[in-house]
């Protein structure tokens, strides 16, 4: 079967990952910006409110098929010695989205997870010239606390869209039902369900710890996290109204973010 189609994409100056992608050296920073792109491509084919699930299907399975990749990808792939199989699991999880659908319990979300968030960590790490095995756990906790947080900004946005990423198992628990997060009419469980999902996410910053030896080349991960947890912060302040507005922080507050992160001496 033949490579995929892989267009150029737009707007990359608004995304948290390509701010972060900045602080990279010259060439890594264009690798990184490559495998964005992949990233953007098969994310864009999975949202993309023009085309119909069949045709969302079988472009994404025109990926996962294809003997051979673009050839910027397969060059990527064979410079930093990447495994296909992670970029893979990205389109695998990009398809979970292609339909609305419920997450019965924490692990069932986490596999979800894993897939957009923690395989694309870690291709990054690779890609920043970690080598240190232990990056590779920084990696995947940290994908998992970046996804989780924004799992809690986007509850409002997603049940616009008649989706719920929130576990059911939770949802039982704090006797919320689907039906008020997607009438956005929450009741006095959905803050202690938020709290729960916090917490979450608040384990995987914890356990994240990035290496000695690979510190100075995971200064844009480690400015991902800064972002994140300023942001998991103040939805944690403001007692998440995310049916209201969405968190984000301005430029000039992630600049700041990222000379201070820069300027962090390995522990």
């Amino acid at each position: 079967m033949k490579a995929p189609e892989f267009p150029p994409i737009k707007g990359l100056a608004s995304s948290h990952l390509a701010f972060a992608l900045f602080w990279l050296p010259t060439e890594r920073r264009r690798d990184a910006l490559l495998f964005y792109r992949f990233c953007r491509t098969i994310d864009d084919i999975a949202d993309d409110p023009k085309r119909s699930t069949d045709e969302k299907r079988r472009l994404l399975d025109a990926w996962l098929e294809a003997e051979k990749w673009p050839p910027e990808l397969e060059s990527l792939l064979q410079r930093h010695t990447i495994d296909r199989s992670l970029l893979q699991a990205v389109v695998r999880g990009c398809a979970m989205d292609i339909e609305p659908r419920f997450y019965a319990t924490f692990a069932e979300l986490e596999e979800y997870c894993w897939c957009v968030a923690c395989a694309v960590g870690l291709v990054s790490i690779r890609i920043f010239g970690c080598s240190d095995p232990a990056s590779e756990n920084y990696a995947v906790h940290l994908g998992h606390a970046l996804q989780w947080t924004n799992i809690l900004r986007d509850v409002g946005e997603d049940a616009r869209q008649g989706r719920i990423y929130l576990p059911l198992e939770a949802m039982d628990r704090h006797n919320v039902t689907a039906k008020e997060i997607l009438d956005q009419t929450p009741g006095k469980g959905f803050l202690p369900l938020m709290r729960t999902g916090a917490a979450r996410a608040r384990s995987h910053f914890a356990a994240a710890e990035a290496p000695t030896s690979d510190f100075s080349a995971l200064l844009p991960a480690r400015i991902m996290r800064a972002v994140y947890e300023k942001i998991l912060s103040r939805l944690e302040r403001d007692s998440f109204p995310v049916f209201r507005s969405r968190h984000r922080l301005h430029t000039l507050e992630k600049l700041a973010l990222a000379v201070r992160v820069s300027l962090q001496k390995s522990p």
